[in-house]
């Protein structure tokens, strides 16, 4: 029986074929360690603006889902006016909203509050995001004295509309530890009464107008990868809902 014969080891020479595999490998950790190092060294101001130009763009909240096939949430056109009265309508919505950000940032701007406070316009209303440091001590959902003063403010404001105001409790991703809540949910949601609490027995302002919501770490505005990303992410929003927004 004819024996095989040896595989000529003169002919081409060339790399293992696992060397590939392993120059894929070596190419991907270095993308993944300039990711990490571009995200640590990332201007999280700068990061969120440009975050809230592009949700304003597209029409979208922050870690929301896509509510646009939601019975109940017009976006475009509706009834049987035409085309003519949805523009009205629309350009009727924006004018008003244009009016309560603008009550809202003077109010801002006359207490210097800049940094801790930011207020915009998307398809739900106009959206006032204040920081944790300003509202509350650390881990707590204690109102600090000087938040009063600003929420006074801004619910003066509110006060004068007729709209839902959805009151709405974020934190970090960090697990909380030697609290009294449970988790961050139990936080958020504490938070978020606080400030519906303060609206309502302070400024008078109806119940049936106001709502309180914890979304825990759920819906963060930026990634949690950064002390300041974090500071960030810690907030409520109160948000004056539009005439067509779900309740």
């Amino acid at each position: 029986m004819a024996r095989k014969k040896k595989a000529d080891s003169g002919g081409a020479s060339g790399a293992p074929a696992w060397m590939n595999t392993y120059g894929d490998m070596v190419t991907l950790l270095l993308c993944f360690f300039v990711l990490l190092y571009s995200f640590s060294t990332i201007d999280a101001k700068k990061f969120v603006d440009l975050a809230a130009s592009m949700q304003n763009a597209f029409n979208i909240q922050p870690g929301a889902p896509d509510n646009s096939s939601r019975p109940g949430l017009i976006t475009g056109s509706m009834g049987d006016g035409g085309g003519d009265a949805s523009v009205n309508r629309d350009s009727t919505l924006s004018e008003k909203s244009s009016r309560v950000l603008a009550l809202v940032q003077e109010a801002i701007k006359s207490e210097n509050l800049e940094e801790e406070i930011q207020a915009v316009i998307t398809e739900r209303g106009v959206e006032i995001a204040l920081s944790e440091q300003l509202l509350f001590v650390e881990g707590s959902a204690r109102l600090r004295p000087e938040a009063m003063r600003m929420l006074y403010k801004i619910g003066r404001i509110l006060d004068t509309l007729p709209n839902l105001l959805s009151v709405e409790g974020h934190t970090d991703s960090a697990i909380l530890e030697n609290s009294i809540y449970r988790d961050n949910w139990g936080l958020s949601a504490a938070r978020a009464s606080a400030v519906a609490s303060y609206f309502n027995g302070s400024l008078g302002i109806s119940g049936s107008r106001l709502r309180a919501v914890g979304f825990g770490s759920s819906a963060p505005i930026v990634p949690n990868v950064t002390e300041e990303m974090m500071r960030l992410n810690r907030r409520v929003d109160i948000v004056v809902m539009s005439e067509y927004s779900v309740r």
